[in-house]
Order: structure tokens, then C-alpha cells, then sequence
């Protein structure tokens, strides 16, 4: 397994005097599959917007890893932090509203030389080599119709992590995944993330407020509150934690 971790260091954001991240030290994505949890307004969104670039810090680092060897991303565009393998899904469904899902995925498969309308969907050599790829998340996910838009918001939700899968990141962000998706489609999700998290190399932190999908998949938990980083452990330690507890679930969850 390539080892390939998230180092944030002295990370701090504000807003209008308002300090909204506020994290000395920080290792994401050490082990397989890791949660973030925390209530709503904890800071966990700004985090990883933090990390992928869509926002800057006040002051702080963040560094990828592979091994040994660091590369500071903090500063980088969020083109550039995802072609170094640091790739995130949105909270916030987005799709392009006038492609299909066959066409939308292809996109994610192009290299900078296939990033042309002409190059895209009208050579056909393109198109043969991203079929049988696009099929295999087709039918593991079991989207209806792969040569229509995307219409349900389950199915913008599914595009949108299968682009993400698309591009192999090093480690993949995961904000609130399933929200919106059935019990059945949750499922297939996190199977095929795993199935791949094992096959790719891959790391996947995930943002997720249904706690049993973050005690079911997660090897280790980080709990987040007020900006900061509370508590790390198994998802076992995390659960029955009386800061977690009080801060987050409450007893009848716990």
C-alpha cells in the first residue's frame, strides 16, 4: 500500500473575527478509510475546502505525503491540488445540466491533450477506450440510464462521486456522500469505494452525519467541534466517548 497521508499544520481560517478552523496539527487519510465527525457549524466543510484549495487559510500548511516525501499543496489552485491525486466530491449537488451521464463521466477520463469538444465526442478511439471503464461504475451502481441526463437528485449525487472515482485520487474527500441516496444505493456506494480504496491505493476521509455509516466503514474517526480537533480514535473509542456525547449524539444515539 502507497503511503499517502494529509498533514495539516497551524491551519487556521476566520471569518468577519470569527475563527472558524483552528487546527495545530493535523494527519489525515493514515489509515484505509477515516471519518470526520462533528455537529453542523464545526468547521468540517472550511477544512476540506481548506485542503483542496477552494478557500484560503489565514496562516498554516497543509502537505500531501507520499512516504516520506512532502509536497506543501496549501496555496496551489484546485486544478493543480487535483492532478497531485487530492480530489473531493461536492456537498452541494453540481452537474452539467446538458450533458448525459455517459458524457459528463468521460469528461473526468480526458487528459489535458483530450480536453477539446472535437477530441471529447467526436473521435471515436476516445470514446471506445472510456467505454468499458464508465460500464463497470454503470453497473456497479446500477444508474437507470446512462445515456440520459442525470434527473434525480440521487443521480446528480452518484454522477458526482463516480467523476471523482474517475480521476484515481491518491486521497479522496468524501462531504456528506449518501445524503439524499436510499438505504440500497448507500450501500453500493461505500462497496465500490471500499473495492476500490483497496484495488487503487486509495485513502477516503468522509463527512458524514450518519453516524452508522461512519462506525460500519470507518477505521479510525476524528472528532471535530468549534473549529477544532477534539478527538481521535477507533470508531468504537470515538462512540462511547462522553465529550463526543455531549458535544454531538447525545445519549440515545451513543
Amino acid at each position: 500500500m502507497k503511503d499517502y497521508r494529509i498533514e495539516v499544520n497551524g491551519l487556521r481560517k476566520s471569518y468577519g473575527g470569527r475563527v472558524v478552523n483552528d487546527i495545530p496539527k493535523l494527519t489525515l487519510a493514515e489509515r484505509r478509510i477515516e471519518g470526520l465527525i462533528g455537529p453542523n457549524g464545526a468547521g468540517k466543510t472550511t477544512l476540506m475546502s481548506l485542503i483542496t484549495g477552494r478557500i484560503g487559510a489565514d496562516s498554516g500548511s497543509v502537505l500531501l505525503f507520499q512516504g516520506d516525501e512532502a509536497t506543501e499543496i496549501s496555496g496551489l489552485s484546485q486544478d493543480r491540488i487535483a492532478r497531485l491525486g487530492v480530489v473531493r466530491t461536492n456537498q452541494k449537488i453540481q452537474d452539467f445540466e446538458s450533458l448525459t451521464m455517459e458524457d459528463s463521466m468521460m469528461l473526468s477520463l480526458a487528459t489535458h491533450r483530450d480536453e477539446s469538444p472535437w477530441k471529447l465526442f467526436g473521435v471515436r478511439s476516445f470514446s471506445d477506450r472510456c467505454s468499458p471503464i464508465i460500464r463497470n461504475f454503470v453497473g456497479a451502481l446500477k444508474l437507470s440510464d446512462p445515456s440520459g441526463r442525470a434527473l434525480s437528485a440521487g443521480e446528480k449525487k452518484l454522477l458526482d462521486i463516480v467523476r471523482c472515482l474517475l480521476l484515481k485520487p491518491k486521497v479522496l474527500l468524501m462531504d456528506e456522500p449518501t445524503v439524499g441516496l436510499p438505504t440500497d444505493q448507500t450501500d453500493e456506494v461505500m462497496s465500490l469505494v471500499r473495492r476500490i480504496a483497496d484495488q487503487e491505493d486509495m485513502k477516503v476521509v468522509i463527512i458524514e452525519h450518519d453516524l452508522d455509516l461512519i462506525w460500519k466503514v470507518c477505521e479510525h474517526v476524528h472528532f471535530m467541534a468549534d473549529g477544532k480537533i477534539l478527538l481521535h480514535g477507533t470508531p468504537e473509542e470515538v462512540r462511547t466517548n462522553q465529550l463526543v456525547r455531549d458535544k454531538y449524539m447525545g445519549e440515545s444515539h451513543a
